[in-house]
């Protein structure tokens, strides 16, 4: 279906607009289009790593000052921000400059030779260049892939059905170095993820190794993201405002920017300029419930603009699908009691990831749904 319109917007495979004609399938609704006015962020926390990264010697006191002056600053920038910046993180850069370089190649192919390995309801990982947020199409493409092959799923969302199934990753024949560079990288970054949710249960007052368990049989996976030039950057968005249903997101990004997060105090859209070899870190909805709100999940969305390319690779660090996330009883009490009922990780992903494929007329399954009434 298409409809006039005075805007020039275009599918961001297609060589050129039509001019007067506009999908509809990418505009947002007028109250969540972008201002092209930009705010610059002001404290979203810079936080360097270097302490956890250093070898440690016996007794040091100020190595110990400093890793509990750095789990005070994670636990503020996930209370305030819900967003934080790391450097010195350990993970090599020479890693990520290939699988910049891979996602660059693989997405200049032509279309065809991409849709090969498209990702469809049996599939879930692969490409994908229809992909929607909130039931409206993000401008962009993408290529997922799971971090442990194969993963281990719930067959359906229905609470009855016990049946599994398995995610395998579909890899390209082009580029041919894809595959082992995005699997080297995503070592890398599992080991700064997991190091994140150490110092993130520190910083609620729990034992470092609180959260490794569930990361047994992760679901995590990572995404290559392409953001094509868009004539119309006030009426569409890269990806559309939403909050991450996973533990924790490791973001690398490139030097064009884009991405915004809602500042909690004034609930103004603040973008995060890019700062060279950093990681942008958020907290997703997982850690909302564990936590029992004491860290909350923040909406973010992605602004495209019409000159530049751009280029994101986030790490969705994710926990098995077998996991019942609830409220920790260790942060829960009588004065405290949970906020949330136990729902059940593998049936919200199966859920959610149904949803990329057909439009839905409600809003996709979110934590509130299983939100206790006060």
């Amino acid at each position: 279906v298409q409809i006039k319109t005075t805007e020039w917007l275009y599918l961001p495979n297609q060589k050129s607009p039509a001019m007067g004609e506009v999908d509809p399938a990418f505009i947002q609704d007028p109250e969540h289009r972008p201002q092209l006015s930009i705010i610059e962020a002001e404290g979203i926390p810079l936080i360097d790593l270097s302490p956890i990264n250093s070898i440690p010697t016996p007794d040091s006191i100020s190595e110990l000052k400093a890793i509990e002056g750095l789990v005070r600053e994670i636990g503020s920038a996930c209370k305030d921000w819900g967003f934080f910046q790391v450097i010195n993180h350990g993970v090599a850069l020479d890693k990520r400059e290939k699988i910049e370089t891979a996602a660059r190649k693989f997405f200049a192919q032509p279309l065809e030779e991409k849709r090969k390995i498209r990702r469809d309801e049996k599939i879930v990982v692969g490409y994908y260049d229809t992909e929607h947020t909130k039931n409206v199409r993000d401008w962009k493409e993408v290529f997922d892939f799971v971090v442990e092959e194969p993963t281990l799923v719930p067959a359906s969302p229905d609470p009855e059905d016990k049946e599994e199934t398995e995610w395998i990753n579909q890899w390209p024949e082009n580029p041919p170095e894809l595959r082992p560079v995005c699997e080297e990288y995503a070592r890398e970054v599992e080991k700064l993820a997991l190091k994140l949710m150490g110092l993130i249960a520190l910083s609620l007052g729990l034992p470092e190794d609180s959260f490794n368990s569930y990361f047994k049989d992760q679901t995590s996976f990572i995404r290559l993201n392409h953001y094509p030039p868009c004539p119309s950057p006030r009426l569409a968005l890269g990806v559309g405002r939403h909050k991450d249903g996973g533990a924790l997101t490791v973001l690398a990004q490139d030097d064009v920017g884009g991405l915004e997060v809602k500042r909690k105090t004034d609930g103004e859209w603040i973008r995060v300029k890019p700062t060279p070899n950093a990681y942008i870190i958020n907290v997703g909805d997982v850690i909302q419930v564990w936590s029992n709100e004491r860290y909350e999940s923040v909406e973010h969305r992605v602004m495209v603009n019409s000159e530049k390319e751009r280029f994101s690779i986030p790490f969705f660090l994710s926990p098995a699908h077998y996991t019942q996330v609830k409220p920790l009883e260790e942060l829960t009490d009588e004065r405290n009691p949970a906020k949330y009922k136990p729902y059940s990780w593998g049936k919200f992903i199966t859920h959610r990831k149904l949803s990329n494929f057909k439009k839905l007329n409600t809003e996709n399954i979110q934590i509130y749904h299983f939100k206790v009434s006060e």
